[in-house]
C-alpha cells in the first residue's frame, strides 16, 4: 500500500546514536495516525551503522527500508537516493544525530496539509557552536543576494516536500547539488515554520569547516551565474581604473617630472590586482569543474544493496 508519508534519513557514522533515534522517531510517527515508511540511506559507514539499519529492518519491515551505498557520496547524494526510493505524498528528511527532533514532523506535516508543497524550517534556539551560527546566519544572506533563494536557515535539513517537487528532483541528474535550494526552485507555495532544534545525542558533527566551504560553494555556483558576472563587472571597472591611473602617472612625469615616491603604493596595487585575478580564476574554475564532473556522466552514487519487503511480502502480510 502506497503510504502517505516518506520520510528520508541519511546515515554516515552514527552507530552509537541510531538506538536513540529509532526510540524516539517511530514512536512519533506512530503518534500522527498516517500511514508511513522511513528510509534510511547507508553513506558508505565505516562503523557499525550498517548492521545497526539492517537489524531495525529485520525488527520493522513494514515500515523500514534501507537503502545500503558502497561508499561515501554525501548527505546530498543520500537524499537524492531516497527521494527516488519515496513512494509517499509527502517526504520529509531528518538528520540522524537528533539535533532535529522527530517529534517536529508532525508539524511539518501539518503545514503541508494547508496547501503548501514545501515547508522549509528555522531552529529557534541553535545548538551549534558560536562561529558556526553566525558563519551560517553570514553565508544565509549572501546566498539570497546571489541566488534569490529564499531559505532562512539553509543547514536545517528538517524540510518537507510534496509530491510533485519529488518528482521533479528526481528528474534531475546533477553531480553537485544542493537538496532544499533544488526543490525550493520547483516549488509553487513554499513557506517555513519555526522547530526546536537539540544537541547531537551522540558522536560529532560530520561537516568540518573545509566541508562547509566547499557545500557553498556547490549551493552558490549550482544555482546563479551572478559570481561570473560580478567579476566580469569588477574587470571591466578595474580596466577603466588602470587607465585613468595610466593617464595621471603620465600628466605628472609631464607637469612635474621624474619622481621616486609611490613605489610602494604600486605593489600594493598589483599585489590586490594579482589577488582579484587569482581569486576570480579559482571561481571561474568552479563552474569548469562543475561542467567537467557533469559530462562525464558517471554515476552519482552506487546502490549495494536496497533492504525492503518484497510484493510477495506484502501481500502476505496483509
Amino acid at each position: 500500500m502506497k503510504p502517505e508519508l516518506s520520510v528520508v534519513i541519511p546515515v554516515y557514522n552514527e552507530e552509537s546514536g541510531l538506538s536513540k533515534l529509532f526510540d524516539r522517531l517511530y514512536p512519533a510517527l506512530d503518534a500522527l495516525g498516517y500511514s508511513y515508511e522511513v528510509i534510511f540511506v547507508n553513506d558508505g559507514s565505516r562503523d557499525r551503522s550498517a548492521g545497526i539499519l539492517a537489524e531495525q529492518y529485520r525488527l520493522r519491515p513494514d515500515v523500514t527500508r534501507v537503502v545500503l551505498f558502497n561508499g561515501n557520496y554525501g548527505q546530498h547524494m543520500a537524499i537524492m537516493a531516497g527521494f527516488e526510493a519515496t513512494r509517499g505524498d509527502i517526504v520529509v528528511t531528518l538528520d540522524a544525530d537528533l539535533q532535529n527532533p522527530p517529534e517536529e514532523i508532525g508539524n511539518l506535516v501539518a503545514k503541508m496539509r494547508e496547501g503548501y508543497d514545501y515547508v522549509g524550517s528555522i531552529r529557534r534556539k541553535r545548538q551549534d557552536s558560536a562561529w558556526r551560527t553566525y558563519a551560517s546566519k553570514a553565508m544565509n544572506r549572501l546566498r539570497e543576494k546571489i541566488t534569490r533563494i529564499k531559505m532562512t536557515d539553509q543547514g536545517n535539513m528538517l524540510r518537507a516536500y510534496g509530491r510533485n517537487v519529488i518528482d521533479l528532483v528526481n528528474k534531475c541528474r546533477e553531480i553537485n547539488t544542493f537538496v532544499p535550494a533544488l526543490a525550493y526552485t520547483f516549488s509553487r507555495n513554499p513557506t517555513e515554520i519555526v522547530v526546536e532544534h537539540e544537541e547531537r545525542s551522540a558522536g560529532e558533527s560530520k561537516y568540518s569547516l573545509y566541508s562547509l566551504i566547499r557545500l557553498n560553494f556547490d549551493l552558490v555556483t549550482g544555482f546563479s551565474l551572478v559570481p561570473l558576472q560580478f567579476f566580469s563587472l569588477l574587470g571591466i571597472g578595474l580596466s577603466f581604473a588602470s587607465a585613468a591611473l595610466f593617464i595621471l602617472i603620465v600628466l605628472r612625469r609631464l607637469l612635474i617630472g621624474a619622481e621616486v615616491g609611490g613605489v610602494f603604493t604600486l605593489f600594493a596595487i598589483t599585489f590586490f590586482l594579482m589577488g582579484v585575478i587569482l581569486f576570480s580564476i579559482g571561481l571561474l574554475g568552479e563552474y569548469i569543474g562543475r561542467i567537467y564532473m557533469q559530462v562525464r556522466a558517471r554515476p552519482r552514487y552506487v546502490v549495494q544493496a536496497i533492504l525492503e519487503q518484497s510484493s510477495a511480502e506484502d501481500n502476505q502480510s496483509t
